[in-house]
């Protein structure tokens, strides 16, 4: 990733501030995520210039690593895959993981979190084969066996370029999180981010979108 500045991530962040307000949400109640997969641990100063607050990981151990690097300046919530043997290492430094979706999960959850702990289950609305994701119909079982607090909903729609392709699913994951009293909805990325949030998100995952030159 080439350098970003403060200024560039501002500016992007404020647009995309602007275009959910545009979309009928009021921007205070959608949390911006910056997915920081990509940006090296020595730039991620300039997200904090820039009035970022809240990260996301895809990998436990770059996690771990990068809240080290900067202690108390980031709330950190980790979205990638989820190893259940890393569950140890990540409840000290996240806020919430997003993509709790297998009972071995469950289990280290059981084992290694508090009452405090909150998580958001990942639903594989779409049934896609090799990817993760508890299928709606176990989801009330899912949540039942759950050992900690679920506080919400995570899902990861089939790839597509249209957006509005997405929307289906989203519009069913909030009916989902309705039906289970869950708060929070994590859904829409950059490519989807908008209807995502048209259709409930409460927490948008972004990554190009705010590091990238406006087009």
């Amino acid at each position: 990733m080439a350098d970003l500045s403060a200024e560039l991530v501002q500016a992007n962040l404020e647009r995309v501030r602007a275009e959910i307000a545009g979309a009928g949400r009021d921007p205070e109640e959608v949390e911006i995520l910056a997915a920081v997969k990509y940006v090296p641990v020595e730039q991620l100063g300039v997200l904090a210039e820039a009035g970022i607050a809240l990260v996301g990981e895809n990998r436990a151990q770059e996690l771990g690593r990068k809240a080290d690097a900067y202690p108390g300046r980031f709330t950190w919530d980790f979205i990638g895959v989820l190893q259940s043997r890393k569950v140890r290492d990540l409840l000290p430094n996240v806020r919430y993981i997003h993509s709790v979706a297998s009972d071995s999960a469950l289990a280290q959850l059981g084992r290694h979190g508090s009452p405090d702990t909150e998580v958001l289950i990942e639903v594989n609305l779409a049934g896609e084969e090799g990817k993760s994701g508890v299928a709606p119909s176990e989801l009330a079982a899912f949540l039942d066996r759950c050992p900690v607090r679920a506080v919400g909903l995570m899902t990861m729609p089939p790839f597509t370029d249209d957006p509005e392709r997405s929307r289906p699913y989203f519009r069913e994951l909030r009916r989902l999180a309705e039906r289970h009293g869950l708060p929070h909805l994590s859904m829409g990325t950059s490519q989807d981010y908008l209807v995502a949030v048209q259709e409930g998100a409460t927490i948008v995952r972004l990554g190009t979108v705010l590091y990238a030159e406006s087009v």
